[in-house]
């Protein structure tokens, strides 16, 4: 059976149809406001009705950023959509008549990639989502754990450092503010200050774009070599890879995948983070390692996702 899988994000919907072996067979987009709740339902709808002009489907999964409700009905919170205990499944059955599983947006990329992409092999499997902040999902047993209250795999929100940089969550020192784009670019603009000479290429293509120094302007000239670029890149690796030793020591996954738009950095984020990794796992050399590894389905990993667990 087809379904089609939804993802929700800041300023944009995707939307695509998916088979039971993960191909995303059409796609379409639309455009959004995150502060119009009315707007995005518009929009799902609209995408969802084109998609079943031409395909014959069972049921509509979507992802959606933020703390989904046990049920998977709702969103009980989302930080950049003004969704508050919101019956979102209920919203948008008035203008489709399927069955509507809503997901976690991390949650539905991290079964994307366990059914379906580096971690298929697996039983059990960690995803990071190193995008502007730090998301994840955790698959224990074949099992993809929500927790009690369907908040299980905020992993950015760990503490990892006492007193540190304060975080959108109303804490200090989370991983988020250390491993992730926001945190890249934080790094970046304070080396500039101090070391502006090392990272040539990095202030052409913020200058280009506006001037100010965004993470992905870092991933960028990390990958044509500027120096400081790579420097901070690296950095952000091993940040990773500190994280994910503490990860494993609890869950002991088979696999930790690593995606998100910072992921596109490729082996020079991964073999740092695989380095730290090795280094601070505890009892290494007495007990079988995790794998540490990209992720594979990119930007189409929501919707793939989302639409195997509205068929499951």
């Amino acid at each position: 059976m087809d379904t089609i899988g939804v993802d929700i994000g800041g300023t944009k919907i995707a939307a695509g149809v998916v088979d039971e072996d993960g191909n995303l067979l059409a796609h379409t987009r639309r455009d959004t406001d995150p502060q119009d709740p009315a707007a995005i339902e518009n929009a799902v709808v609209a995408a969802v009705s084109e998609l079943r002009a031409q395909w014959d489907v069972g049921a509509v999964g979507v992802a959606a950023a933020g703390f989904i409700s046990p049920r998977r009905d709702g969103v009980v919170f989302a930080p950049n959509i003004a969704w508050r205990d919101y019956p979102l499944r209920e919203r948008l059955a008035l203008g489709i008549d399927l069955p509507i599983v809503i997901e976690n947006d991390a949650n539905a990329a991290g079964w994307a990639e366990f059914r379906f992409g580096v971690a298929r092999e697996a039983r059990s499997m960690v995803m990071l989502t190193v995008g502007t902040g730090l998301g994840g999902a955790i698959v224990l047993d074949d099992m993809l754990l929500r927790g009690s209250f369907g908040a299980a795999g905020e992993i950015g929100h760990m503490r990892m450092v006492p007193n540190g940089h304060y975080c959108g969550c109303g804490h200090e020192g989370c991983w988020e503010m250390y491993a992730s784009g926001r945190a890249l670019t934080r790094a970046a603009r304070n080396a500039i200050i101090t070391d502006a000479s090392r990272g040539q290429r990095l202030l052409e293509l913020a200058a280009a774009d506006g001037g100010k120094v965004k993470g992905p302007h870092v991933t960028a000239a990390a990958a044509e070599g500027d120096p400081l670029a790579r420097e901070l890149v690296i950095q952000l690796g091993h940040w990773v890879g500190a994280g994910i030793a503490d990860l494993v020591a609890v869950l002991d996954p088979q696999i930790v995948v690593i995606g998100g738009g910072v992921a596109e950095s490729g082996d020079l984020l991964l073999e740092p983070a695989r380095e730290e990794f090795r280094a601070q796992l505890s009892a290494r050399g007495f007990r079988p390692e995790a794998q540490l590894e990209i992720a594979r389905l990119g930007n189409e990993a929501g919707i793939v996702g989302a639409a195997d667990l509205a068929r499951h």
